[in-house]
């Protein structure tokens, strides 16, 4: 057996009345864990090759956390307070990055993604959504939903209240991870799986996905859906709309780059590059025929907005005369964007 993984975690959950994994939480993955670190645990898990979700005893964490002294202080301390656990226990070993096959291995990889261990699009996530089980995330945790009026009886007759948050494959990011140097203004805004930079400050109306997310520092105040990630400096005005898409394993990335402003109610559906600014109410998505302007606003030629992805220096705007979509890349463009961000 090899000594080299992708990634490991210890984590503890939630399953259901019929033993089946709902959520797991992994407080500290690892990503390419140490030779000497796989060889102490493995013998414990009985752990022999390929990617495996294997559950593991109180008196086993307790082993775990004794094997790692002197390797890892951080991971023996963490199988430390695991050894005192009331819920069940499960160690995530991936020997490769490949297609997901269990629920505790789906929430390992979203943990990595928060845990910005990995930036969006750099892991499969394929076959991720029939592993993830729809919950009600609720005041007392996660909850099947065919359980979930029976609970909430046994909370009335307690003369409590079980408030339900959502119903929802993904639980809000906060419950699991919080980034360093962030500020998010509304957390059931962020899914599990979303990446967010340091120096990230996220407006109550802003959204960010899972397998999405922002390098920092940058001002979210519109969506950042699934397959987009934005580049440091960029704004994302309020209810703009990036079309990121999942299929598969995640092909499709939509890139934004360095010092963009998307404005309020626009939004874009192809990658750009630096300095980009897209005006407010603008869509802009691949197939949108676009003109491009000279210094003196005269028609050079007409493209589709994809020939333009990852230029940069560029300003969309719509023509109010004719509606035609208009790109210039002038001085006053560049000054545009810098006068917006100075003013944010």
């Amino acid at each position: 057996m090899s000594n080299s993984l992708f990634s490991m975690a210890f984590g503890v959950g939630t399953q259901n009345r019929q033993g089946t994994w709902l959520e797991v939480f992994y407080a500290a993955p690892l990503l390419k864990p140490s030779a000497e670190i796989v060889a102490a645990v493995t013998p414990i898990l009985g752990y022999s090759e390929g990617n495996q979700a294997i559950a593991f005893t109180t008196a086993q964490a307790s082993q775990l956390a004794d094997a790692l002294k002197g390797i890892d202080a951080i991971q023996a301390a963490l199988l430390t307070r695991l050894a005192e656990s009331h819920k069940p226990l499960v160690a995530t070993l991936l020997a490769e990055d490949t297609q997901l096959s269990s629920t505790p291995e789906a929430y390992l990889k979203l943990h990595l993604l928060s845990h910005r261990l990995v930036k969006p699009h750099g892991l499969s996530l394929a076959g991720i959504f029939p592993l993830l089980p729809n919950v009600a995330w609720t005041s007392q945790g996660a909850i099947d939903l065919g359980e979930l009026a029976a609970h909430q009886l046994e909370a009335r007759l307690r003369g409590e209240l079980l408030e339900v948050f959502s119903v929802d494959k993904f639980p809000k990011m906060t419950d699991y991870v919080v980034p360093a140097g962030v500020r998010i203004a509304d957390a059931a805004r962020l899914r599990l799986g979303a990446y967010v930079g340091e120096g990230t400050t996220v407006m109550h109306e802003g959204f960010i996905n899972f397998n999405a997310g922002t390098e920092g520092p940058g001002m979210i105040e519109g969506r950042v859906s699934a397959g987009v990630f934005v580049g440091k400096g960029s704004d994302l005005g309020g209810g703009c709309s990036t079309m990121g898409t999942l299929s598969g394993g995640g092909n499709i990335v939509i890139k934004v780059g360095e010092g963009c402003l998307i404005g309020a109610n626009a939004g874009i559906g192809f990658p750009l590059g630096d300095r980009n600014t897209v005006e407010s109410g603008l869509y802009v998505t691949a197939g949108t025929k676009v003109a491009l302007l000279d210094a003196n606003d005269n028609l050079v030629k007409v493209v589709k907005a994809r020939e333009l992805a990852g230029q940069s220096d560029l300003l969309f705007r719509r023509n109010s005369q004719t509606g035609a979509v208009e790109c210039k890349t002038h001085k006053s463009a560049i000054e545009l964007n810098e006068a917006l961000h100075a003013h944010n």
